[in-house]
């Protein structure tokens, strides 16, 4: 498929906690959640992911990502821009290409600290999923709470670096207020630490897979 230049990309804004966990940390118990009246079937994905930025991180510095994924629902190129006051980063997405290097409409969405062709694979994320969705009474999907399995390599020296993490991401059926929704977090948060989970050190995979 092959990305149309003039396409500004799909938008969405992510809202998640991320956790720690050891590789034999239980899975959580969601059901003191509020709203979640079930967990829907575990689904598995195997995401692969490259990391585009220049040799001085310009992107990172700015608080911007750039990545071409395959796998999963939301496969394809991503934009991810820097967080705002209640922790959301907004994302853009567009179609996969069969080309090389960014495709015209993703650079042009990229904010203006190097020339495209300045830009070069950083890291090679891959990061054996399973996802679960937690959903309210009527089907809605409150949050997708996913365990990952990552193996990520920073392809400037090539270190490569494994860890499991957990991730909780509101979804359209979310609580639209502001104490619904930190209620909500505070009893994930409370979930997994009954697990044995502990707060991320890292603020991505990205991050982390650049030994920061």
């Amino acid at each position: 498929m092959t990305t149309d230049s003039s396409a500004p990309g799909a938008h969405s804004v992510e809202v998640e906690l991320k956790f720690d966990v050891d590789d034999d940390t239980p899975l959580p118990d969601w059901s003191g959640l509020p709203g979640v009246a079930s967990v829907g079937t575990p689904e598995v994905r195997d995401l692969d992911a490259s990391y585009l930025d220049t040799p001085e991180l310009a992107l990172a510095r700015a608080g911007y990502a750039v990545r071409r994924r395959t796998g999963g629902p939301d496969e394809g190129w991503h934009i991810k821009g820097p967080r705002d006051a209640q922790g959301g980063r907004v994302e853009l997405q567009w179609p996969l290409d069969s080309g090389n290097g960014i495709p015209d409409a993703v650079a042009a969405a990229l904010p203006q600290v190097a020339a495209p062709a300045d830009y070069a694979l950083i890291a090679r994320i891959r990061n054996h999923r399973t996802a679960y969705a937690l959903q309210d009474a009527d089907g809605g999907l409150v949050a997708e709470f996913v365990d990952d399995h990552v193996v990520a390599t920073d392809e400037r020296d090539g270190t490569q670096r494994t860890w499991r993490e957990w991730e909780f991401e509101l979804g359209p059926a979310a609580p639209a207020s502001a104490d619904e929704r930190s209620a909500l977090f505070t009893a994930a948060a409370q979930a997994v630490s009954a697990a044995g989970g502990r707060e991320a050190a890292s603020a991505s995979k990205l991050a982390r897979a650049l030994g920061a």
